[in-house]
């Protein structure tokens, strides 16, 4: 299980070390993609279908099933991890992550995210505040679940 979060630092190509406590638990292929809130999602090669939940079963034709793939499998890229657990993070994923600098790492269960540190302090902070709030709208949609 991926749990945690760790700090970690990009250099100026992209270079990052993967925290050795989610390593062990993902390995070392892992899939790196576009993520929610201008994170990054990281998976490892094995559970890459994870990215298509939501998305199984739907129809070509659906364009919002389309639309979540090619966010989620268009912006993916295969990395494997050096001895020491480094890879370089692709241009674009930096990019799109505005990754400057320090960096978090977030065990999200069966996945990690990478943020940018700065944007996920302001993100927690906004978190933080509303957390009551989505618990709340979480329980509601549960209970008016019949299965």
């Amino acid at each position: 299980m991926l749990l945690g979060q760790y700090d970690g630092k990009a250099d100026e190509k992209g270079r990052i070390a993967f925290p050795k406590k989610l390593r062990t638990a993902i390995g070392n292929k892992i899939i790196v993609t576009f993520g929610y809130e201008n994170s990054l999602i990281v998976v490892s090669e094995e559970n890459w279908k994870s990215l298509l939940e939501g998305t199984k079963g739907k129809p070509f034709i659906q364009k919002d099933a389309r639309e979540t793939q090619r966010f989620l499998l268009g912006g993916a890229s295969f990395v494997e991890l050096d001895s020491k657990g480094r890879f370089v993070l692709p241009a674009y994923l930096r990019e799109f992550a505005k990754v400057t600098g320090e960096i978090v790492f977030l065990g999200l269960f069966r996945y990690v995210e990478i943020w940018d540190k700065k944007r996920w302090l302001e993100y927690m902070e906004t978190l933080q505040k509303s957390i009551d709030t989505i618990a709340k709208r979480l329980t509601e949609r549960e209970e008016g679940y019949k299965g």
